[in-house]
């Protein structure tokens, strides 16, 4: 507490607005901070590594990053520090209009484990914006012979911010015959009257100024004015009065324009002018163009512009009507938008791999994507499915992510390739759907060896052939694919007659074709019997062996020869021999 006493009043300061500004809580798998609009950009907003429990270099390393659905990056991450900062200018009445809180929701991803984490960050207003009138000017018509007490509703200022910083009260200038009253609708709006504290004289003032000031309660305090022109007529003593206090109507989002959706009528005692009435849609500063039209003599609200669930739920029409001479009351229509199931799901693909291993375990993941349906209660239900018979299945996560997931261990041999189609259906009735494409290609792995079409080979040649004769061609299939199906063929060593075998054989390693090295005789040997190898390129190369008999043919290449009775050593022949 000491040390905190000698800090500068300044660093004080600043380490207390920094406690205030930032407040956060990390509980059931979300994470909570709160901004101030307008701050600029790249102040901070949390530690999302520290709530992360992650060192920010690690954060980096993990492929952290900000996943928003349909509007614009309001945050980024600082990868120095693991914090979480403003993106650029903020400005909350733009983001949640007059929303009591302004919540902005997105998602962080962690590329190497595809771990999802959801972050809320409240936006709180500062005092930005002065009420403003709708009218700079506003113009009444009062009788002379009304009677003090009578009050008169004026036009309300708006205030674009919220809590303290918005509306607060108004003042009305000093006079003589009016005063003030604030009074508050069931909306918990303010709504200025005035009131008449002395009877008026034409004959003596035909015309008063006056000066309305909405204030609001901010720090410093912001205000707006609105001139009041009071001009005093002969006996309107009564205002039209609507036959409710506020009306309520639900309506189809997808009822055609034009059509006729309420009446809303006034009714005034008066005669003649003073009972004429007319109706009128009172404008909200900065409000977006009209979707209802009101007819001025009937009263009757038709619509305009197509309506939008998924844009607005519930509109809110501030209507006056107004006699002749000037007076007027007002009412509030408050049109509810009921959703109608026009909207199909979105996909939003998140990570995606396009190849695998064929040996990969069950449970690899292949993607992560997000659906989302802007409809809303069962029209936004959304199942996921895939079809049958194939190896993956779908796995939900957080916030409507999937993970697409394979369930059993894959063979390229099979199929070598997946175009896997996700489907996505809402519950609407009748029910609306989508369709994801994702083409997965099975990489080859070395588990196929070579193979020979027959178990056993013989080859048959005549005896004195000439050398380098071709005697078999011997082809081994592999169904592996690339380098993994490469096929070379090789000779068994062995020995032949005290000689190697690869001195009378053999084989083209590349087109399995088996040549004699020497010419062969058939009174030497009349079979040779030996193995052949076929290798594929794998890693490591798998094999298999075939046996090769190979059988040498006899040619009349030799003379008959008298071996018995044996000639006489002298030159004579011994004996007669009786042609044959």
């Amino acid at each position: 507490m000491a040390a905190l006493q000698k800090l500068p009043q300044r660093r004080r300061l600043i380490r207390l607005c920094f406690l205030l500004v930032v407040l956060w809580e990390v509980g059931a798998g979300q994470m909570h901070y709160s901004v101030p609009e307008e701050i600029d950009k790249g102040s901070f907003v949390g530690d999302i590594a520290k709530d992360l429990g992650l060192e920010p270099p690690a954060l980096a390393e993990r492929g952290v990053r900000i996943i928003s659905r349909g509007r614009s990056q309001l945050f980024a991450l600082n990868p120095r520090s693991g914090s979480l900062v403003t993106a650029g200018r903020i400005d909350r009445e733009e983001l949640c209009t007059q929303s009591t809180r302004c919540l902005v929701n997105f998602n962080i991803l962690l590329e190497d484990k595809l771990n999802i984490y959801s972050v809320e960050v409240e936006i709180t207003d500062i005092n930005d914006n002065a009420p403003r009138f709708g009218v700079e000017e506003l113009e009444l018509k009062i009788s002379e012979m009304t009677t003090p007490g009578f009050r008169i509703p004026l036009k309300s200022a708006h205030d674009a911010d919220v809590g303290e910083n918005t509306l607060q009260k108004y003042e009305l200038n000093p006079n003589d015959h009016f005063s003030l009253d604030v009074r508050s609708g069931v909306d918990g709006n303010k709504h200025p009257e005035l009131v008449l504290e002395l009877a008026l004289d034409r004959e003596e003032k035909a015309i008063h100024y006056l000066l309305l000031v909405a204030l609001d309660g901010g720090s410093p305090v912001r205000s707006g004015t609105s001139r009041i022109c009071v001009t005093v007529l002969d006996v309107n003593d009564n205002a039209p009065i609507f036959t409710q206090p506020e009306y309520r109507v639900s309506v189809p989002e997808n009822m055609p324009v034009g059509t006729r959706i309420l009446t809303v009528t006034a009714t005034d005692t008066d005669e003649g002018y003073n009972a004429q009435v007319a109706y009128f849609q009172e404008k909200t500063l900065g409000e977006t163009p009209e979707v209802f039209e009101l007819e001025s003599t009937s009263g009757d609200i038709a619509i305009t512009k197509s309506l939008d669930f998924e844009d607005t739920k519930v509109h809110e029409i501030d209507i006056e009507a107004q006699d002749g001479p000037g007076l007027l009351t007002r009412t509030k229509v408050i049109v509810t938008v009921l959703d109608v199931n026009d909207n199909a799901p979105e996909f939003y693909m998140t990570s995606a791999t396009s190849s695998i291993p064929e040996d990969s375990p069950p449970g690899t993941i292949i993607a992560l994507f997000n659906v989302h349906d802007r409809d809303s209660g069962q029209n936004a239900f959304i199942t996921c499915s895939l079809p049958e018979n194939l190896p993956f299945k779908l796995e939900r996560s957080v916030d409507n992510y999937h993970r697409l997931v394979t369930t059993r261990a894959l063979d390229r041999e099979q199929f070598s390739f997946y175009n896997v189609t996700v489907t996505a259906k809402d519950g609407g009735k009748p029910s609306l759907s989508k369709d994801a494409y994702i083409l997965l290609q099975v990489a080859d792995i070395n588990d196929n060896p070579p193979t020979f079409p027959h178990m056993s080979y013989s080859a048959y040649i005549p005896e004195n052939n000439p050398r380098g004769a071709s005697l078999i061609s011997v082809v081994a299939h592999d169904p592996d694919s690339d380098d993994n199906a490469h096929v070379t063929y090789s000779l068994t060593e062995d020995t032949f007659q005290g000689a190697p075998l690869s001195s009378y054989i053999s084989i083209n390693s590349d087109t399995g074709i088996v040549y004699a090295l020497r010419s062969f005789d058939y009174e030497q040997f009349q079979d040779l019997q030996l193995w052949l190898t076929a290798w594929d390129n794998g890693n490591p190369p798998l094999s298999s062996n075939v046996s090769l008999s190979i059988f040498v043919l006899d040619q009349n290449d030799n003379a008959p020869e008298i071996l018995y009775p044996a000639l006489p050593t002298d030159g004579s022949t011994g004996v007669e021999l009786a042609p044959r």
